[in-house]
C-alpha cells in the first residue's frame, strides 16, 4: 500500500509542492497520530508542520465544518458576508492585543497573509522598503518570499530595497543583540533612510532558520527604534501563534506590540486558513485590494473558529507550556548520552533540537545524519522534520492536545533513533531521496 500510493503520488503530483522527509504515506489520522498506508500508527510530532493544531479529526472542528458545508453560506467572502467569516474576525480582534480601530483580512496560508500584508502597508504608507531578518521565512509565493532571507529560497531574488539583518543566535552567537542593533542604526544613518522604511517583519521565534529563541530584550529595543521612526511592526505568528509556545501569541514572550499580526497554519486546524490583524488604515487602504475568491469562506472560517474556542476553553495555554517543558527536560537529559544533540530550545511546543558534530566547534551534523535521525525515528513509529540554514535543527510542533504519554513515547522513540543513528544502522542510500539540502 506504501509502495503504491508513494508511486501514485510520484506520477501525478509536481516536485516543486513537496517537501518530503520520510516515506509516510498517511491513509488517515486520529488525535496526535497518523496512520500509513498499511495500517501503522505514527505519532505525529509535527503535526503537519504545526497545521494541525488540534491533532486530527478533533470533534469541534468535525461538527464546526460538518455544520458549516451542510448549510453553506455561499463559498466566497468576497462577494458577500457570512456569519462564520464575521465571528471569526470579531474573535481575533478580542483575542490579538492591539490599539486603536483595527480590522481582519481571510487567506489560505501564511504565505499569502504576509504578502497581503506588504503589499497592503507599502500603498497605505507610500513607503516602499522593508526590514527582515537572514534566516526568515515568511511565505512561499513571490512577494512573501522577496521579504525572506532563508537559504531555501536563493532561487528567488528579495524585493528591491530589502534591508536584511541577522537575528541573533544565543547558542552560535556569531552576532550579539548589541552587533544587530549598532549595525541597524548604522544602516539608519548611511544608506537606509528610516522615512523610506514601511515596516520590519519579525519572527518572535525564528521556526525556519533553525526555532531560534532571541536573547531577552532584542526584540524590545528592535521595537523601540522603529517606533522612533514611524516604522511598522509586523509579527508573523504562524508557525508559533495561538497557544503554540506557551502564550497565546509568542510576541508576549517579548513584551512586543505589533500594530500588525499574520496568523496561519494553526488557525484552520488543518484547514487552509490565515488572517492578517491590523490597523483600519491599512486594512481598508483600498475596495478589492487584495481579493481572493474563497478567502474567508463559511467552512474555514468555522474551523478557525472552533479551534480559538478550544484553546480558550480548554486551557491549552497552560497545557502547552507544561508539556513542551516536560519534552525540552528530557531533550536535555538525552544530551548526556547522546554527543549529537547540542542545544535543545524553544518555548512551549515549538522545540528545536541542535545536532552537532563537535560540542567544542558547534559544527553542525551533515543533513545526511539529521535526515538518519528522522528516518529512524519513522522506522520506530514518530514522524518529525528537520529546519535550520545548515539542515541540522530537528523540529517539534506537535498537536497543542499532545498528552504525556504521548510526549513521553515521542522521547523514546527519538531516544532510540539517536543511538541507532550514531552506530551506523542507518545508511546514506537509505535517507537519499529524502534529502532537502
Amino acid at each position: 500500500m506504501n509502495e503504491n500510493l508513494r508511486a501514485r503520488d510520484a506520477a501525478a503530483i509536481g516536485e516543486i509542492g513537496k517537501l518530503r522527509f520520510s516515506p509516510l504515506s498517511a491513509s488517515r489520522g486520529e488525535g496526535s497520530y497518523l496512520f500509513d498506508a498499511d495500517g501503522r500508527r505514527v505519532l505525529d510530532l509535527s503535526a503537519s508542520a504545526g497545521a494541525a493544531s488540534l491533532g486530527y479529526g478533533h470533534p469541534a472542528i468535525v461538527e464546526a465544518v460538518t455544520k458549516a458545508a451542510r448549510d453553506m453560506a455561499g463559498a466566497s467572502l468576497l462577494m458577500y458576508p457570512n456569519a462564520n467569516a464575521a465571528s471569526l474576525a470579531e474573535r481575533l480582534l478580542e483575542l490579538v492585543p492591539g490599539e486603536a480601530e483595527r480590522r481582519v483580512w481571510f487567506g489560505h496560508s501564511g504565505s499569502d497573509a504576509n504578502d497581503t500584508a506588504v503589499r497592503a502597508i507599502q500603498a497605505a504608507t507610500g513607503r516602499s522598503r522593508f526590514i527582515s531578518f537572514i534566516g526568515s521565512y515568511h511565505g512561499g509565493l513571490s512577494g512573501s518570499m522577496a521579504v525572506s532571507g532563508h537559504t531555501a529560497m536563493t532561487h528567488t531574488l528579495t524585493r528591491p530595497g530589502l534591508v536584511l539583518i541577522p537575528y541573533p543566535d544565543p547558542y552560535r552567537g556569531a552576532f550579539s543583540s548589541a552587533d544587530v542593533l549598532h549595525y541597524l542604526d548604522y544602516q539608519f544613518a548611511t544608506v537606509v533612510p528610516p522615512e523610506q522604511v514601511a515596516a520590519i517583519m519579525i519572527e518572535p521565534l525564528m521556526s525556519d532558520g533553525g526555532l531560534i529563541v532571541p536573547p531577552p530584550g532584542f526584540l524590545e529595543e528592535l521595537q523601540k527604534r522603529c517606533r522612533r521612526h514611524g516604522i511598522l511592526i509586523v509579527v508573523d505568528e504562524v508557525k508559533v501563534g495561538l497557544s503554540r509556545t506557551g502564550l497565546l501569541h509568542a510576541f508576549q514572550h517579548e513584551g512586543l506590540e505589533p500594530d500588525i499580526v499574520v496568523l496561519g497554519k494553526g488557525l484552520g486546524g488543518g484547514l487552509p486558513l490565515s488572517a492578517v490583524v491590523g490597523p483600519k488604515a491599512i486594512m481598508d487602504h483600498a475596495p478589492a485590494f487584495a481579493i481572493q475568491t474563497t478567502g474567508g469562506n463559511p467552512v474555514t472560517t468555522a474551523a478557525g473558529l472552533a479551534v480559538l474556542e478550544t484553546i480558550v476553553n480548554d486551557g491549552l495555554v497552560g497545557q502547552t507550556a507544561k508539556r513542551g517543558a516536560l519534552m525540552m527536560e528530557g531533550f536535555r537529559q538525552m544530551a548526556n548520552k547522546h554527543a549529537m544533540i547540542g542545544d535543545v530550545r524553544g518555548r512551549g511546543l515549538a522545540i528545536g533540537v541542535d545536532l552537532v558534530a563537535d560540542r567544542e566547534t558547534k559544527q553542525p551534523v551533515a543533513p545526511t545524519v539529521t535526515a538518519k535521525v528522522i528516518y529512524r525515528a519513522y522506522e520506530l513509529g514518530a514522524a518529525l522534520i528537520y529546519v535550520g540554514l545548515a539542515g541540522n535543527v530537528l523540529e517539534l510542533t506537535p498537536s497543542l492536545l499532545l498528552s504525556e504519554d504521548e510526549a513521553r513515547e515521542g522521547l523514546d522513540i527519538l531516544d532510540r533513533a539517536f543511538g541507532d543513528v550514531a552506530a551506523g544502522k542507518i545508511s546514506d542510500e537509505t535517507v537519499a531521496p529524502f534529502m532537502m539540502w
